[in-house]
């Protein structure tokens, strides 16, 4: 996973607020924060996000790979986006591959905050860097309001590092 910190097997995390400049449709969960006027709803959130090219980009990405992405987007306002993520990560029984090898994307627009956390194989052979520079790359995209675009790239490069380090066997 990558970032800063450790918690319940998971090395690192990596958590980026979500920026935003401007006032596009697609933007309102950005502009709302930055004016104080409230959230956009994660419903509203989910009408912008283009679901099947996501569902695409996952499906496109764990042909190359024995590995596991997902992506969560959260209806509830979260403090710690990265400790909801390894959460949900839990629930969702990621943790229980045999290779370690799962790959997490937790968007929570309510909190304008996103995490991705993979699990301990996948971050013992990149380590924080990667995390790091994911997250960094998919604020580009989020900063312009282009959030499937965001996501899609997390996608891709997480299918990417998986599909080198846990090929398809």
């Amino acid at each position: 996973m990558g970032g800063a910190g450790e918690a319940e097997g998971f090395p690192a995390e990596v958590v980026e607020d979500f920026p935003g400049d401007s006032r596009e449709a697609a933007a309102a969960l950005a502009a709302a924060a930055r004016e104080g006027t409230g959230n956009m709803h994660p419903r509203e959130f989910k009408k912008h996000l283009r679901h099947e090219t996501v569902v695409s980009a996952i499906r496109e990405a764990e042909q190359k790979t024995s590995g596991e992405i997902r992506v969560l987007v959260s209806h509830k306002h979260v403090e710690a986006p990265v400790l909801e993520a390894q959460k949900e990560f839990m629930r969702l029984g990621m943790d229980k591959s045999p290779q370690r090898n799962g790959v997490l994307i937790f968007v929570a627009p309510r909190a304008h905050k996103f995490a991705v956390i993979g699990d301990k194989a996948v971050h013992e052979k990149c380590g924080d860097e990667f995390w790091q520079k994911l997250a960094e790359s998919m604020t580009g995209y989020f900063r312009k309001s282009e959030f499937t675009e965001g996501i899609i790239h997390g996608v891709k490069k997480a299918g990417e590092l998986l599909a080198e380090h846990f090929p398809k066997k």
